[in-house]
């Protein structure tokens, strides 16, 4: 690893940040920034640094502070309001104390905060203050891990680094941790940084950029010391023609996770050093030894688990496999709990029991999550922990902390809170599979769903506009021609690759044709035919064949049409495939639903969609009396039905646990379209 401090970047800080704060803090977030962009340093908020400075009060009155990264912040994309300030004497002051709980020093620092609206700072912020340094840096590296996770940690850090880095037994982050680094600091004050023992790394200096460089040197010593002794087979490098896939595990993987009661979504992660380790003949004694830093383990949980699966067997045949080994994972967990829960005595109550890290030998690692970041997060964490033990193996054993302290870690609530549990939504965790969604109704129902929470996977023919919509909601998108039965299907496998499954569709793409029933030529209602009634029909056969994988249920959403009830003169084109809709959902109700998997319409009338261009619109206003605006209010309400209104009316549907076969009508009022 090598410095990639830049003059010129650092002066750009600088004055960026002139007008609102000093250059220290701009520095401060310069090379905070530098440390957050290397994820062999830190992933996913891990990390914390800090620098300390002269401030004014909110009376005008200069003062010592320090600034330490807050809670809820990534180094890689930090600002200065993500340094909150401390007042730095009467923290200072604290460690005169003998001792000082958790809550009580959450409190101590947040009394002591120049703004109360500022996030908390960091649960380490003690450590950071009982350093008499300016600039101090803490990542979890990689390489400083492989060698702080030995059970000889301490002498084969001194054999690297000798009297250069201080070396602080494990302690578990807190007032206790800050006091006994700061001890190991005062007893050889020349020291350039502490390696704390089973965590990570500290370097501290007088200016961003030594502080900065010492931090990046330590863990290039440390690489090199590793690459030096470092083996690995390469024999398995290619996998093995296989008869068994992700997409088909994926599904039956999500559906038995959480036991029916949580809901996951999975990310797959290939490589070919994932590979090589999850092929490795010593698989189940390397990933069972605990986490490289005890902050992973409200992530990964303490242990991955291992599925050992036939590669020339079919998934399917294989069930009671993968179920039994859930199973026993289920089992192990609530065991660990209990065994902790005599030593605690403190009424915490079980975390769910269920994996994050699933390993597959010839396939590679499977994160889980409660949402689709919460299993990247996870994947990305094991892959680096795979290199971890790599390294620490090839200088001399891996070895994790012991039970205990990772129990306290894993329930510790400072370290819960990192996780940010919010208000739940109605559908988290739900992958939802949208068709024509790049504008009108379909646009309307993926707003509707992402603010209920669903994880969203958009298709349309038309890219550009599909691609600003999923740009907005921040979701996966694929444009395609849905008359395209091919096109579906592998549309549908890559949800799965994606997301390790869905739980439903809103089936909404279509077209309005218009002709004389009569001159209508074969072309014209094939094609009409192949939007408006096939491309639904191979959206649920495909989404219906990963349902029934899961073993959850599932929701199938049609966009229906009035016209299947109340066909227009010079519509039949348009009517003749909608009406067979109707019947194509009743058939899924009728065949399905001993699966849970529910099937429902929404029959929507006159909504500014753009199916009917400005020409056909006037006709059809004439035809009726109507101006255009007055044709879309033209109803027993006598008010316009919106996109949002449909959008509404297929969230109801997808909640509707015991609706199925249904057609919810959404038209303001139209007797001679109601259904009979």
């Amino acid at each position: 690893m090598e410095s990639l401090w830049s003059d010129h970047d650092a002066q750009s800080f600088v004055e960026r940040y002139a007008d609102k704060h000093n250059a220290d803090i701009a520095l401060r977030v310069y090379t905070s920034r530098l440390i957050g962009r290397e994820p062999a340093l830190v992933l996913h908020g891990g990390g914390n640094t800090s620098v300390k400075t002269r401030l004014r009060d909110d009376v005008g009155d200069e003062i010592d502070a320090l600034c330490v990264k807050g809670s809820g912040w990534d180094l890689e994309s930090l600002e200065p309001a993500g340094l909150p300030a401390v007042r730095l004497a009467p923290l200072l002051a604290l460690r005169k104390l003998p001792a000082l709980s958790d809550e009580d020093m959450v409190n101590a620092q947040r009394t002591r905060m120049l703004d109360a609206s500022a996030p908390n700072p960091s649960v380490e912020t003690l450590l950071h203050a009982f350093l008499p340094h300016k600039f101090i840096d803490h990542s979890h590296a990689d390489a400083i891990l492989a060698l702080v996770d030995q059970p000889d940690g301490e002498h084969i850090c001194r054999e690297r680094f000798g009297e250069r880095l201080g070396i602080v037994p494990y302690i578990m982050p807190g007032f206790a941790l800050a006091k006994l680094a700061a001890e190991v600091y005062e007893r050889n004050p020349k020291v350039e940084g502490l390696l704390l023992l089973k965590h990570g790394l500290f370097s501290f200096g007088d200016d961003a950029r030594q502080s900065y460089e010492r931090h990046i040197a330590a863990v290039h010593s440390a690489e090199a010391f590793a690459q030096k002794r470092r083996y690995w087979s390469t024999r398995n490098s290619v996998p093995p023609a296989s008869s068994m896939s992700y997409a088909e595990l994926a599904p039956v993987l999500r559906g038995l996770l959480g036991e029916g009661k949580r809901s996951y979504q999975l990310h797959l992660r290939q490589s070919k050093d994932i590979y090589d380790f999850v092929c490795d003949p010593r698989l189940d004694a390397l990933c069972q030894v605990g986490c490289a830093t005890p902050d992973h383990v409200i992530r990964t949980k303490r242990f991955p688990i291992v599925l050992h699966l036939d590669q020339g067997r079919p998934v399917s045949g294989q069930l009671d496999s993968v179920r039994a080994a859930l199973d026993n994972y289920r089992k192990e967990y609530r065991a660990y709990f209990e065994r902790q829960l005599l030593r605690k005595h403190n009424g915490v109550k079980p975390l769910d029991p269920d994996p994050r890290i699933v390993l597959v030998p010839g396939l590679g690692i499977v994160g889980v999550g409660a949402n689709a970041k919460a299993a990247r997060i996870a994947a990305d964490i094991y892959e680096h922990t795979i290199d971890v033990i790599r390294s620490a193996e090839a200088v001399g054993h891996y070895e994790a902390l012991p039970e205990d302290d990772v129990f306290d870690m894993e329930y510790w609530s400072l370290e819960q809170a990192k996780l940010g549990k919010g208000q739940a939504k109605a559908l988290d965790g739900k992958v939802v599979y949208v068709t024509g969604a790049a504008s009108g109704i379909g646009a309307a129902t993926a707003r509707c769903f992402a603010k209920a929470g669903a994880t969203l996977y958009l298709v349309d023919r038309d890219a550009e506009r599909l691609h600003a919509l999923a740009s907005e909601l921040q979701c996966a998108y694929e444009a395609f021609d849905i008359t395209n039965e091919v096109a579906v299907r592998a549309s549908i496998d890559h949800l799965v690759q994606l997301f390790g499954g869905l739980d439903g569709v809103v089936s909404n793409a279509g077209t309005a044709p218009q002709a004389r029933i009569a001159q209508c030529t074969t072309a014209e209602l094939d094609r009409s035919f192949r939007i408006n009634l096939f491309s639904h029909h191979w959206v649920a056969s495909a989404a219906t064949a990963v349902l029934e994988r899961q073993g959850m249920g599932g929701f199938l959403l049609f966009n229906a049409s009035k016209a299947a009830w109340n066909p227009g003169a010079d519509f039949g084109p348009y009517a003749l495939p909608k009406a067979a809709l109707l019947a194509l959902v009743k058939q899924y109700a009728l065949e399905y639903g001993k699966l849970g998997i529910r099937a429902n319409a929404v029959n929507a009338d006159r909504i500014r969609t753009g199916l009917l261009d400005q020409t056909a619109l006037a006709e059809r206003a004439r035809a009726r009396g109507l101006e255009p605006d007055e044709y879309y209010r033209s109803n027993l309400l006598g008010r316009e039905v919106t996109g949002d209104d449909v959008a509404q009316a297929f969230l109801a549907l997808a909640l509707a646990q015991s609706t199925t076969g249904s057609v919810a009508t959404v038209d303001g009022g139209n007797i001679a379209a109601s259904p009979r």
